[in-house]
C-alpha cells in the first residue's frame, strides 16, 4: 500500500471509530482507488457496511478481502455473517469451515446447537441482555422474555455479531456475550405481563415452568435490575439478590401466542396454588403478525 492510500485508510479507521460511515466510506474508497489490492482496506469498508446492514455489498468487500489474504479470519467472519444475512447458506458454510468451525456435512440452511448464548439487544440502544439458543455460528433464538420496551420477542430470529462483548456466567462458566445486528425472522408470540402474589418463590417458579412446559415462555421480570457498564460489557460482579417477599406483587412476562392460550395455563397454575392471587393480565407487546393485522 503506497503512502496515500495508507493515509486515506488510517483516515478512514478513524472515522469509522467515531461512528461517521459516509465518511469512513469516501476515505476507504478513496484508499482503494490508489491500491486496489489492500485486502485491509477491503475488509475496513466491509465493516462500514456490515454497520449499515448492507450486506450485499460487505459480502462483495469480504469476499475480494479473502481472495487477496485467504487466511484473514476476521473478513471470513464477516464473509459468513453477511452470507448469514441473505440466505447465501453454502456460502456461509464456506466461510464458517475457513475459520476452523465445524460444519456438518450437507447442502442450504444449518441448523446446529451450539448451545446457550446472551445476545444483547438493540446494543446502540437500551442494550438488555437476553438468554439465546445459538444456531450457527451468526444466528441466535430468544428464549427469554425481552422487555416489550425492546420490541423483541420470545422466539425471534436474531443475526448476532462474532465479537464478544462481555461475559455472562452459567454454571460456573463464563459464555460470551454477542450483540445483535438485525432481527432476521420474527416470532408468532405476543408478550404479556401477569401481575400475581404467591406465598413462595417456588410458586413462582412453578408458574414460570408451567409456562415451559407448554413451549411458551416466561421470566420473571420482578428480579430484573440494570447492570453497571462494568458488569454489562464485561463479567458481572456481585450485587444483592433479590429477596423474595410473601405476598408482594410480581411481573411474570409470559410469552404466548393468544390469551387463551396464557388464561389456560394461568388457570392450571392458580388451582394447583390455591393461595396464589392473579391480580391483572396486559399484553404489552403484540406478535408481529397481530400487528400487521392491525
Amino acid at each position: 500500500m503506497n503512502l496515500f492510500a495508507s493515509f486515506h485508510n488510517e483516515q478512514g479507521r478513524k472515522f469509522l471509530d467515531q461512528g461517521v460511515l459516509e465518511k469512513a466510506e469516501a476515505a476507504f474508497r478513496k484508499s482503494l482507488d490508489l491500491s486496489p489490492n489492500s485486502s485491509a482496506t477491503w475488509y475496513n469498508l466491509g465493516l462500514v457496511y456490515k454497520k449499515q446492514r448492507k450486506w450485499n455489498v460487505c459480502l462483495e468487500c469480504n469476499q475480494r478481502a479473502t481472495q487477496l489474504n485467504p487466511r484473514d479470519e476476521a473478513a471470513l467472519w464477516n464473509l459468513g455473517i453477511a452470507a448469514t444475512a441473505l440466505s447465501q447458506w453454502n456460502l456461509a458454510r464456506h466461510a464458517w469451515k475457513k475459520c476452523g468451525v465445524e460444519i456438518p456435512d450437507g447442502d442450504g440452511e444449518l441448523t446446529m446447537d451450539l448451545g446457550p448464548v446472551p445476545i444483547r439487544l438493540n446494543p446502540d440502544d437500551s442494550g438488555e441482555v437476553i438468554w439465546c439458543s445459538r444456531i450457527d455460528p451468526a444466528r441466535a433464538i430468544i428464549r427469554g422474555v425481552p422487555l416489550p420496551s425492546s420490541c423483541h420477542r420470545f422466539g425471534d430470529v436474531l443475526l448476532h455479531d462474532g465479537a464478544l462483548n462481555g461475559f455472562r456466567i452459567i454454571n460456573g462458566n463464563k459464555i460470551p456475550v454477542f450483540d445483535e445486528l438485525e432481527l432476521l425472522e420474527p416470532s408468532k408470540f405476543s408478550t404479556f405481563q401477569v401481575a400475581v402474589t404467591a406465598d413462595s418463590l417456588d410458586d413462582i417458579h412453578a408458574l414460570i415452568e408451567l409456562a415451559f412446559q407448554q413451549n411458551m415462555g416466561a421470566e420473571d421480570w420482578s428480579t430484573i435490575r440494570p447492570l453497571c457498564k462494568e458488569c454489562s460489557e464485561g463479567t458481572p460482579h456481585e450485587h444483592p439478590e433479590d429477596q423474595f417477599q410473601p405476598q408482594a406483587e410480581r411481573r411474570i412476562g409470559i410469552a404466548a401466542m393468544s390469551e387463551m392460550e396464557l388464561d389456560e395455563i394461568l388457570e392450571s397454575w392458580l388451582i394447583s396454588h390455591p393461595t396464589a392471587r392473579l391480580i391483572s393480565v396486559n399484553c404489552v407487546l403484540k406478535s408481529w403478525n397481530d400487528r400487521v393485522g392491525e
